[in-house]
């Protein structure tokens, strides 16, 4: 935490110039021993009193003008030495999840290459089931609004025309909004292969 200011030349020439001369001779001495020490370095609590000490004697300085070109001194934070116990036990533990990472990128991955009539049959028989149910899925999906459509319109509409008409118009929305949901997974689908 900064204690110190380290003097700017607008307070050494106000201290060294004799613009200070209104303050107490006790002040004057602590700023001239602060600015001639190493750094030149100010505390705070100088700086406090020399505030202070400039309102009571109703200068027309200000501190903010006196500490222009001033910089906060902040000392340098000691870093405690590491505990070689945890720097091991950190060190295992990265290892562990490197290897976990490593499993999982792998984890699909096999030694034997999968080529053969056999193998691509089993594949293609695979994409063909997922597209048989997908259709059967849509069919259904359609087939069950317009059900509930026109059994639940019977209660809206007296004629049948009315009650065919509303069923196809929510299995049409139905229907399309099923192809939008097909189109997109598709397209996830080709994006992974």
């Amino acid at each position: 935490m900064a204690s110190a200011v380290r003097a700017g030349r607008r307070l050494r020439r106000a201290v060294e110039g004799g613009e200070l001369a209104g303050l107490p001779a006790g002040l004057r001495a602590e700023l001239q021993a602060a600015l001639a020490s190493e750094g030149a370095l100010v505390p705070f609590s100088l700086l406090r009193a020399l505030h202070a000490a400039l309102r009571k004697a109703e200068s027309p300085l200000y501190l903010h003008e006196l500490l222009e070109g001033s910089e906060i001194h902040l000392p340098e934070v000691p870093v405690p030495p590491r505990n070689p116990e945890l720097v091991a036990r950190l060190e295992r533990i990265k290892a562990k999840l490197a290897n976990e990472e490593y499993r999982r990128m792998t984890r699909n991955i096999t030694g034997q290459e999968r080529n053969g009539t056999l193998a691509e049959f089993g594949r293609q028989v695979r994409s063909v089931k997922a597209v048989v149910i997908t259709i059967f899925n849509f069919i259904v999906t359609v087939v069950a609004a317009f059900a509930c459509t026109y059994l639940g319109s019977q209660y809206l509409f007296a004629e049948t025309a009315a009650r065919v008409l509303s069923a196809v118009i929510v299995a049409s929305v139905v229907g399309l909004a099923e192809l939008y949901v097909m189109v997109r997974t598709l397209e996830g689908d080709l994006g992974k292969l």
